[in-house]
């Protein structure tokens, strides 16, 4: 999906022009994929812009960062007051937010320890990540020949530039073979996540979606879902999940920032349930797209207004 430039990316304190918001060649994380990155979604609402979950989402980044034994230049809360000002700043009511953290220019070799540590934040408008039909009518997906990386290989609770190679190869063979999105497995057969969102399944009323132990990232989207799930009264569970578990399920939906709530409509060219968007998948993606614009008071808390 087109990138729609804006006026000011924030890089290391300060606001620049958007053409400005340049790094060297040798920039050390464009060599060796060493960084963490979120993505993060504003929303319009009544009193103007809010950023959803923005906290939860700058603690996870930070938890990322610890990870890979990256010390962040900056506080968690200058981090949120920054995001807060770029999305200001360049008068957006909503749009996609992505903060990065990464190695700067003045050191070489696989010893990160000593390059500079340098941070941006980017806003830009972004619309839905698997398009509009797909929000509609629901997603074709295909299980991946490519398996999820195992947890000692690259940590998958850590939100990894470089570590989204594993991913991008699920999706281009699920592109090219004709498919909108990939399933990846884990090394031991259990469905662990999509390319960039969590999974989950629903059978006999009951909602599931896999467990870290199977690889996927912990999703704040998932996370927003198993609550308001569980608050609409439907039984919640994380549990691992076979292949053949998404053929024979009631419903199956995806979760992620980017893509919000969007329904499964086929996995592996079989039918989930009739094809279509459930009745359970539609009530929380409709739920959902309520919350994040500020209309329930019950989670008003999450949407944290930039003015």
């Amino acid at each position: 999906m087109p990138i729609t430039p804006t006026e000011k990316i924030w890089m290391d304190g300060e606001l620049v022009d958007w053409d400005d918001a340049r790094i060297h060649v040798l920039t050390h994380s464009l060599h060796y994929g060493c960084g963490v990155f979120e993505g993060i979604r504003a929303y319009a609402t009544d009193e103007g812009p809010a950023v959803f979950r923005l906290h939860d989402h700058v603690r996870r980044l930070f938890r990322s960062a610890h990870i890979f034994m990256i010390d962040v230049p900056f506080s968690a809360e200058e981090i949120v007051t920054a995001t807060k000002q770029t999305v200001a700043v360049n008068g957006l009511d909503q749009c996609y937010i992505r903060p990065l953290v990464y190695l700067g220019y003045g050191e070489m070799g696989l010893n990160p320890l000593t390059a500079p540590v340098q941070v941006s934040i980017a806003v830009w408008p972004w619309g839905a990540y698997l398009g509009e039909e797909g929000m509609a009518r629901g997603v074709r997906m295909k299980i991946s020949s490519w398996q999820r990386h195992a947890p000692n290989a690259i940590p998958p609770a850590a939100k990894g530039t470089g570590m989204y190679i594993n991913s991008s190869m699920a999706k281009i063979e699920a592109i090219k073979a004709g498919y909108d999105e990939a399933i990846l497995l884990s090394p031991q057969g259990y469905v662990s996540e999509c390319t960039g969102e969590n999974l989950f399944v629903v059978r006999g009323g009951r909602i599931v979606t896999p467990p870290l132990s199977a690889g996927a990232l912990e999703g704040i989207t998932q996370d927003t879902v198993l609550t308001l799930a569980r608050d609409l009264g439907y039984e919640v569970g994380t549990e691992n999940i076979l292949r053949s578990d998404l053929y024979v399920a009631d419903e199956a939906f995806l979760t992620g920032t980017a893509a919000e709530v969007v329904p499964i409509s086929s996995v592996d060219d079989r039918d989930v349930g009739d094809g279509r968007p459930g009745p359970i998948t539609r009530r929380l993606q409709e739920l959902y797209g309520e919350v994040v614009h500020a209309k329930v008071d019950r989670y008003k808390d999450w949407n944290e207004h930039v003015r």
